[in-house]
């Protein structure tokens, strides 16, 4: 699946989908995550490593019989009876849990706090519109529905440890990447509300909304046409896209994108995102419907069928340009060293990307990108660090050093949409 706008095999129904974790890199760092077993909230992360997000399109084609009919219907809450006890399965057997048996909700979970944030962002805009949230199977906002849907696994802390298990690692899985992608998406559902992208100037300052998606872009990482939030560039993926990063930037509470955007072409896309919501401050939303796309609690496939398809969907079997030097690097997985490598590089990662944009340069942001992407492949390959090897770190910066400036800058790097 891509990030852009995508119809499934019957055409029932457009998505635009991430680019995942699998396909370029891992959010690593987590310093604390809600799959704690008291389900706090993470309250510290200092370098929260964000996706963008998924929107999803309905068209007006008849669905596939032999698909999930539930997944392609717009419905109201579901009467599902929920599995008993299913938190203390094995991984093993919860996968053969129907998603729609499990019986979540939103209420009572730390998602509900965050989005209670997210309101109170928008209404000290003086925004009216307060997007409706429910849990689905992914990230998403419909168009012509200005709500959110958020993945179903963060609203329980077994799912969230089975999400890692299964993808490696949980998108929104922190209380800082969470309201990251919250911003994002509101930002589509204030363009659907008020439909800004229909306007002149909206189309000479971002482009078409209506251009398609395509399969790849190729981010220009030094570009100051688009501000940064989530990773990777993705503002750069498409305007629409570059609306709701512009959108979310403008609204982050102590942002100070007037100073940090100084002499940025990307200026005026923040001045018209502040102008208009100036123009709209107060004003109720032009759409207003309350539906709900593909609630999880209509989603019949089990869970082994969810995982299964987004490892094709992902591909998950990926190689990468840094493994042959990783493994001359590190060490096998059966060298018998306990420590692992993406642990190593985890706990080494800021004073890496540090050093490396001190001697180069290179802003820190590029440099996180391939560094994240090693410690996914770390992690995969299961690669050992030896013991007391005090040339190591010597040999990282200059391998990461190297890397980057390939990675980025040869001109063959694109993103998968």
């Amino acid at each position: 699946m891509t990030k852009g706008q995508k119809k499934n095999s019957t055409g029932a129904k457009a998505k635009r989908s991430k680019r995942k974790l699998e396909q370029l890199s891992t959010p690593a760092l987590h310093v604390e995550s809600m799959d704690a077993a008291d389900n706090e909230l993470a309250s510290n992360v200092r370098t929260p490593n964000t996706y963008s997000v998924l929107r999803k399109k309905r068209t007006g084609e008849k669905a596939n019989p032999n698909e999930n009919a539930s997944s392609n219907r717009v419905t109201k809450l579901a009467t599902a009876q929920p599995a008993k006890n299913w938190a203390k399965l094995s991984d093993e057997k919860l996968l053969d849990v129907r998603m729609c048996d499990l019986g979540l909700s939103i209420e009572s979970t730390p998602l509900e706090g965050m989005i209670e944030q997210l309101h109170r962002e928008m209404a000290a805009r003086n925004i009216r519109l307060k997007p409706h949230c429910w849990l689905s199977d992914e990230w998403f906002s419909p168009d012509g529905i200005p709500g959110i849907a958020i993945p179903f696994y963060l609203a329980h802390p077994r799912l969230i440890r089975l999400e890692r298990h299964q993808m490696l690692d949980v998108e929104g899985g922190t209380k800082a990447w969470c309201m990251k992608i919250l911003r994002h998406e509101a930002g589509h559902t204030m363009d659907t509300a008020f439909g800004f992208h229909r306007r002149k100037r909206y189309r000479e300052v971002f482009g078409r909304y209506s251009d398609p998606y395509p399969e790849f872009y190729r981010p220009k990482p030094r570009s100051k046409n688009f501000v940064q939030h989530l990773e990777p560039w993705y503002s750069q993926s498409h305007p629409a896209e570059d609306f709701a990063e512009t959108f979310a930037v403008w609204l982050t509470p102590g942002q100070r994108w007037r100073t940090d955007y100084a002499g940025w072409k990307a200026i005026k896309k923040l001045e018209f995102v502040d102008e208009v919501m100036a123009e709209i401050a107060g004003a109720a939303p032009k759409v207003k419907s309350r539906r709900k796309l593909d609630p999880v609690d209509r989603m019949k496939k089990t869970l082994r069928e969810h995982y299964s398809q987004r490892h094709q969907r992902y591909n998950i079997n990926y190689t990468t340009s840094f493994d042959d030097d990783l493994a001359r690097l590190f060490l096998p997985p059966d060298s018998g060293e306990p420590r692992k490598a993406h642990t190593y590089l985890q706990k080494h990662r800021n004073q890496i990307c540090d050093t490396i944009s001190n001697w180069t340069g290179e802003y820190r942001y590029n440099i996180n990108q391939v560094l994240r992407e090693m410690i996914d492949r770390c992690r995969m390959m299961n690669l050992r660090v030896r013991a007391d090897d005090d040339q190591l770190h010597q040999d990282m910066l200059i391998m990461v050093t190297v890397h980057t400036m390939n990675y980025l800058y040869r001109g063959n790097h694109q993103v998968a949409l």
